[in-house]
């Protein structure tokens, strides 16, 4: 405990502003301090430099990589149904096995950062990516199908908290958020180049590109530093100052922010302890209300379902899978990127709603689509009817309910109980996007109309929980918010 609560303290030295949570989610960040203009300039300069930017690239390159893990599905399952002869419960377990590694890697992620760093973490990950994209194309059968589709999900799970981590505790704090949400981005990109790639290629082709990026990743790592943050919090004083200067270019005066980061690790001993038992202490229930309220929901909207089977919704609806992938591709990035800059404009609170109700209307449309089709009304416009609720679904789900629901479970817990707390949410979402995505095959098959239709009320569902259960936390410090949270069933 003491060492997540530690990565909170030393990736934001100001306790009255927003923190970048264990999972890389960002909020507000404390603005720069006051100087004069000289130096201003100099830190203007050197806010960016080309290690930096070199070192941001290749983090983000295992975010991507597991963006092509999520959407390698979509486009090869009816190619490796038919060569290796699988069921649909065999590719559904195939599909949901991603989640189910990630809900372990969620589990050991944090202290597995913590103990051998950041950076070898990053080299890990990348290794067991190459191992299991290879799996993945030599196999002969489910089994080591199977293995290969874990250990991506495992090594996804780490990834998806050592990355936005590492790169929050290296980037200034006034381009922080920038950076770290370039995580979520290369995750959407590498989706979107999983589906275009996966449509002139086989899928065990397409398995040995996977692996391009965690090859150039595992190179790339040994020419970039170690996080300073985690060298300052194992003692390692000299790499601390050397990594840090690294970082923010030779000529750069950093004797202040090292100094920052020194003081706030001295405000560890003054952190409450908290035991297993009191983690679920009455004052931290509302908190846990809302955090694996949002952490289940957000999931079981059925995102994983649509994206890990997108070709063969396309193809029951009757409309071109080639046609139905490139349009979805095409409409994921701009979404994550309206999300992106509407998220601290608008409010998490009404976002997530909005999303909701747009999810809801995408769920609706498809299901009708398919309903249509069954009874044979509008046959010539079912389909593009299909199209269009997808991609009203894809459009509105990055607004709100993808990234407005991370953001808040980021904000809602004290620091104290931050890495535990977060880790039963991560394991919540983990376990809910299993049972959506295992399931999603086998309730089409039930019926195609009725999976979108109970979609839609999941949607509406989450609309209601977020209007009369989830605070706002847009505009408040996290102090603020924890106080919020604790005094409603004192």
């Amino acid at each position: 405990m003491k060492e997540e609560i530690k990565v909170q303290l030393l990736l934001n030295t100001d306790n009255n502003d927003k923190l970048v949570d264990e999972a890389g989610h960002h909020g507000l960040f404390p603005p720069l301090p006051e100087a004069n203009d000289t130096s201003l300039a100099v830190a203007a300069a050197a806010a960016v430099t080309p290690m930096l930017l070199f070192s941001v690239f290749i983090a983000v390159l295992g975010s991507f990589s597991f963006g092509f893990v999520v959407g390698y599905t979509s486009p090869v399952q009816a190619e490796i149904m038919k060569e290796l002869d699988l069921s649909t419960a065999q590719f559904s377990l195939f599909g949901s096995l991603l989640t189910v590694g990630g809900a372990l890697g969620s589990v050991v992620c944090g202290k597995l950062t913590d103990y051998i760093g950041r950076r070898r973490v990053l080299q890990l990950t990348s290794l067991v990516f190459i191992f299991g994209w290879f799996a993945i194309s030599v196999s002969q059968g489910a089994w080591l199908l199977d293995l290969g589709r874990w250990m991506l999900g495992f090594t996804g799970g780490i990834s998806g908290f050592a990355i936005p981590v590492y790169v929050a505790e290296f980037t200034p704090k006034n381009l922080r958020g920038g950076f770290v949400i370039l995580h979520v981005l290369m995750i959407t990109v590498g989706v979107s180049a999983a589906f275009l790639i996966g449509l002139v290629t086989s899928w065990r082709t397409l398995a040995l590109i996977g692996i391009i990026p965690s090859l150039v990743q595992i190179v790339g790592i040994f020419f970039i530093p170690e996080s300073p943050r985690w060298l300052m919090m194992m003692g390692k004083n000299k790499e601390f100052e050397a990594a840090l200067q690294c970082f923010r270019g030779g000529f750069v005066d950093i004797t202040q922010e090292a100094a920052d980061i020194r003081n706030s690790a001295e405000a560890l001993d003054q952190i409450e302890k908290v035991s297993i038992l009191q983690l679920f202490h009455r004052k931290y229930a509302y908190a846990h209300i809302v955090g694996i309220g949002l952490s289940a929901l957000g999931a079981l909207v059925g995102l994983n379902g649509i994206i890990f089977y997108a070709g063969s919704i396309f193809e029951s609806a009757g409309f071109s899978v080639k046609v139905g992938t490139v349009a979805l591709a095409s409409f994921q990035l701009p979404s994550v990127v309206l999300g992106v800059i509407l998220m601290d404009k608008c409010g998490r609170r009404p976002l997530i709603m909005i999303s909701a109700a747009g999810l809801f209307i995408g769920c609706s449309l498809t299901g009708l689509a398919f309903l249509f089709e069954d009874h044979h009304f509008l046959g010539g416009i079912s389909p593009s009817i299909a199209l269009i609720g997808i991609l009203i679904y894809v459009a509105f789900y990055p607004i709100g309910v993808g990234g407005g629901t991370c953001i808040i479970i980021s904000e809602i817990y004290p620091l104290n109980i931050k890495g535990s707390a977060g880790s039963i949410a991560a394991v919540v979402s983990s376990l809910s996007s299993w049972i959506v995505s295992y399931a999603f095959n086998f309730s089409m098959e039930w019926s195609s109309s009725g999976t979108f239709f109970v979609l839609a009320g999941v949607c509406v569902f989450t609309l209601i929980f977020v209007a009369k259960l989830v605070p706002e936390t847009k505009g408040k410090t996290l102090e603020e918010v924890h106080k919020t949270m604790s005094d409603v069933w004192q």
